[in-house]
């Protein structure tokens, strides 16, 4: 997926007939990619591309000193929009002066006149510029006229309501993965980086691969079960720790970490990024007696995760 990053370097002469979609896409969740699909439609109806318009933080750091916990941090949502179908993607940095530009500058110094827009799609709570000005009924009334469409996608709705990244946030701090898979469309994951342990785990018989997530959010102290999606491809089983290492370390010694351990695979992922998503939870976290204890632990966990692999596999065998 081709990138710009900022106003400087962008320019019509980058993309093809382009159509954009705008908004933060915080999970890229199953309304997102409702929202995704319609821009990729009208795209090819345009003979153009779908590009996703977003912004390197949450509006909300800038307007109100803090944002929401990030269920994916922007490396993650670039990776998961690529997914989405998206051909590019224009990051804009969102400060003051993006703050304070109208939702009419939006739409006609960026949109128009930076990119060259030929159509523009809106989710159903889509607004931009200055307090929020901007919806799918003014920028009809800016872009229709110079022949550039623009529609509006409905909201999703799941089991448990409509589908939002608050809602999605809330399922994930309350460990209700069912919930946030089913709005997310995907089971819920975090993007990190692989940075140096104290490597414990490699003496336990489980080398961990420890995760900086840049701040995306986890779901509560525990032990899961996982999917780990290697650089450059393929997935592997895997086993995820959440939590403060309370075996080895006092209570708030340390901020609480999140590590994979990928059985049966050795390679060296330092300052790699690695995608893990949570499948189920197995455990909460336990202090043990010492090391050879929660070595047995580790052992019984690998175990009971093949056997959620296996349960798995047999009920999608039986229902196929």
């Amino acid at each position: 997926m081709f990138r710009v990053h900022g106003l400087d370097d962008l320019a019509p002469a980058l993309f093809r007939s382009p159509v954009a979609t705008v908004g933060v896409f915080d999970g890229v969740h199953r309304g997102h990619r409702e929202v995704l699909d319609a821009t990729a439609a009208l795209a090819r109806e345009k003979g153009g591309e779908p590009v996703a318009v977003t912004f390197d933080v949450h509006p909300r750091v800038v307007v109100d000193g803090r944002g929401p916990p990030m269920i994916t941090s922007l490396a993650h949502r670039l990776l998961l929009l690529e997914k989405g179908g998206a051909a590019a993607a224009v990051v804009l940095r969102f400060d003051e002066t993006m703050r304070e530009r109208s939702a009419e500058s939006f739409l006609e110094e960026i949109l128009l006149g930076r990119m060259g827009v030929a159509g523009l799609v809106l989710g159903p709570d889509s607004h931009f510029g200055r307090d929020r000005r901007g919806n799918a009924a003014l920028a009809r009334t800016i872009l229709e006229p110079r022949g550039v469409p623009v529609r509006e996608v409905g909201p999703v709705q799941s089991g448990r309501g409509p589908v939002s990244s608050t809602a999605i946030r809330d399922a994930i701090r309350a460990g209700d993965l069912a919930a946030a898979e089913e709005m997310l469309g995907r089971p819920f994951s975090v993007l990190g980086t692989v940075v140096r342990g104290d490597g414990r785990g490699r003496s336990l018989g489980a080398p961990t691969a420890n995760l900086d997530l840049a701040r995306e959010i986890r779901p509560p102290r525990g032990v899961y079960v996982g999917r780990a999606t290697l650089p450059g491809g393929g997935e592997r089983p895997c086993l995820v720790n959440v939590g403060g290492r309370p075996t080895f370390q006092p209570e708030g010694a340390g901020a609480d970490t999140v590590e994979a351990w990928i059985p049966d695979w050795e390679g060296d992922l330092y300052g790699l990024a690695l995608e893990v998503a949570f499948l189920a939870r197995l455990r909460d976290e336990r202090k043990f007696a010492g090391a050879e204890e929660l070595r047995e632990q580790i052992r019984a966990d690998h175990v009971a995760m093949v056997e959620w692999f296996r349960r798995v596999a047999g009920a999608r065998g039986t229902s196929s």
